[in-house]
């Protein structure tokens, strides 16, 4: 919250510049006004603030067998979330199943002054500059424009992203104000690398910086859908990991049994994190090397189940020449990619060039 005479201050405009923008802004609805707690003497100062309920972002992460759903308010907090287990790789049955979503969720919310004010998809491969998908391995897709395809039945703003990207973004909006450099490895159903450099997102050339999963670590090693052998996604992703359990013990393992076996140490579950950190700190060597960065962020559920993780990591990486400032665990998890794609509908309705949100806890 902001008094119309500090926002003058910051903004460096006039007094009667910010009365008159403010007052568009209250009659649109994207702002309103309150009175702050105030216990001096006189009166009390009008304060400023966004109205979150004026508009809604919607947030998708298009995964692996399933589609997740977020909901958020204008500043960034979840208000519906919906969780979709998906059976086929169909790309035009997902196709329809997405916009038929779009379309209700755009109803539902139709009643807000702005209503759902864009949908930013998080997909789990490479997406070009002009959003067009050049390659999701799970699905197997290739040269997708899921993009239009979309904007065809729904008049709503749409962007594709990369969920890696997604995931960086949401770390620097909510979790780390204070660096301009974040690099965000998440570790699902392969691993993408998301890099904020001096607060923007680096992409590279085409768009499709970050795949870093693909990194042969082995040589030789396991087939991957990419083409290549020995992929680091193959030996330190989530899904390498619960493969390797499930074999074992001839059932799909959940997280909370995984956590139960590691409370027990179990000598098998034990084996297989002491293989997870080791390729997963060889991959890690390689990329502290190649782009020094400021802030490591390790996006996993596995790790955060595992008694100190980030000190057996860093264990791995004290090379002479690998320099990085800081290394954590990320406290969004699984949420990070939605949460991002939700705060850059935000950013992008809004027209800012920076954006800072605090998470309600």
């Amino acid at each position: 919250m902001i008094s119309r005479a500090e926002l003058s201050k910051v903004a460096k405009l006039t007094k009667a510049t910010i009365s008159s923008q403010v007052a568009n802004l209250l009659e649109d609805g994207l702002l309103v006004e309150s009175y702050e707690v105030h216990n001096h003497i006189g009166r009390k100062p009008i304060m400023l603030s966004i109205n979150q309920k004026a508009g809604y972002a919607l947030g998708i992460d298009l995964d692996y067998q399933h589609i997740t759903f977020i909901i958020s308010d204008l500043m960034g907090s979840p208000v519906l979330t919906d969780h979709m287990e998906i059976l086929t790789s169909n790309y035009d049955e997902i196709v329809d199943i997405l916009i038929k979503r779009i379309k209700y969720y755009k109803d539902a919310y139709s009643q807000s002054s702005f209503g759902i004010v864009g949908v930013v998809i998080g997909i789990h491969g490479t997406v070009s500059k002009e959003e067009v998908i050049n390659f999701v391995p799970s699905h197997n897709w290739k040269n997708k424009d899921l993009k239009g395809d979309i904007e065809k039945e729904v008049d709503l703003p749409i962007q594709l992203e990369n969920n890696a990207n997604l995931c960086s973004f949401a770390e620097r909006v909510f979790m780390n104000h204070q660096s301009d450099n974040v690099l965000s490895i998440s570790m699902y159903s392969g691993i993408g690398i998301g890099m904020i450099f001096k607060g923007e997102l680096l992409k590279g050339s085409h768009g499709y910086a970050g795949e870093m999963g693909h990194m042969i670590i082995v040589p030789d090693g396991k087939p991957c859908n990419c083409g290549n052998l020995g992929c680091w996604g193959l030996y330190a992703s989530e899904q390498s990991f619960f493969h390797q359990v499930n074999k074992h013990f001839l059932k799909r393992m959940t997280y909370e049994e995984i956590h139960q076996l590691i409370i027990v140490e179990d000598k098998i579950i034990m084996k297989q994190f002491e293989e997870f950190i080791k390729y997963l700190s060889i991959g890690l060597n390689n990329i502290v090397n190649i782009l020094n960065p400021e802030i490591l962020v390790l996006n996993s559920e596995l790790l955060k189940l595992y008694p100190d993780a980030e000190s057996k990591i860093k264990s791995h990486l004290k090379s002479s020449v690998s320099h990085y400032n800081e290394l954590f665990i990320s406290e969004l998890g699984n949420k990070a990619a939605i949460m991002g794609a939700c705060a850059l509908a935000i950013k992008n309705f809004m027209g800012v060039s920076e954006l800072r949100l605090r998470i309600e806890r």
